[in-house]
């Protein structure tokens, strides 16, 4: 008999890697979340607790006015294509992207950012996907340092990935070994492939015949479900987006 070991923390099964979990979302915006959030990692993350962890920055300062930023990476990242995650990556990322400041390399894991403005918040602010951290800061060669790599990808309508190996977060997230996200934009037909076992998550379905579906989970609640699931639900999850924020094949599990 398969013995299951406990989060002391949630007192529920632990977590374990294996499987493949099929994301069903409805035409939102949020395809292109889940994406970003899968193979691209930011420098500072919020979570699902609303708490501002490191991500691959690992430390920052800043001056009095909060003008000038100092942030120390991670040494232990890399890309997809095996190649080091490095600060002239970040700052290519960060410009990439529109960031309005001064970059400046200052060794191969130090990145200086000087603010027009003072920013206090800074940090909260680096955590948001469109900073997303992709090699050379190219996002369209799909190369990121996320928990999965980008196998396939049909434009705002399917993406599947694959487990990134050897990866920072290994023991603490990242479960599913393959995820498969597709685009559904009718609530019924995304309701109906949950009910036939086609996905095992659905995002913002047609509720009306699901609650007499034996084996379903509902977040918040059966009456106003942004999710319905197979799975079970993580004790916490963001509350600033249906799908924790994108990064649900970051903290969700098979059971």
């Amino acid at each position: 008999m398969r013995r299951l070991r406990f989060w002391p923390q949630l007192g529920r099964p632990a977590p374990r890697r294996g499987g493949r979990l099929r994301l069903a979302v409805a035409r939102d915006g949020t395809f292109d979340t889940v994406l970003t959030r899968s193979v691209y990692d930011t420098l500072t993350e919020v979570g699902p607790d609303g708490i501002l962890r490191n991500e691959l920055a690992m430390h920052w300062r800043t001056d009095a006015n909060a003008r000038a930023w100092t942030l120390d990476l991670r040494h232990d990242v890399r890309f997809h294509d095996g190649l080091p995650f490095r600060a002239q990556d970040a700052m290519a990322s960060l410009m990439a992207s529109g960031y309005a400041g001064q970059v400046e390399v200052r060794g191969p894991h130090a990145l200086h950012l000087a603010l027009y403005n003072g920013t206090p918040d800074l940090p909260h602010t680096l955590s948001n996907p469109k900073w997303r951290m992709a090699l050379d800061g190219d996002v369209a060669n799909g190369i990121g340092t996320g928990l999965y790599c980008l196998t396939s990808l049909r434009k705002d309508r399917h993406f599947t990935g694959s487990r990134a190996t050897h990866h920072y977060k290994d023991g603490q997230a990242g479960w599913p070994d393959t995820i498969e996200v597709i685009t559904i934009p009718d609530a019924k037909v995304q309701a109906e492939a949950l009910r036939d076992k086609h996905v095992d998550i659905a995002s913002l379905p047609d509720i009306e015949d699901l609650n007499a579906t034996e084996g379903l989970h509902f977040h918040p609640n059966p009456d106003v479900a942004l999710i319905a699931t197979r799975m079970g639900i993580p004790q916490t999850i963001s509350a600033r987006g249906p799908l924790d924020d994108g990064r649900i094949a970051e903290r969700w599990w098979l059971t």
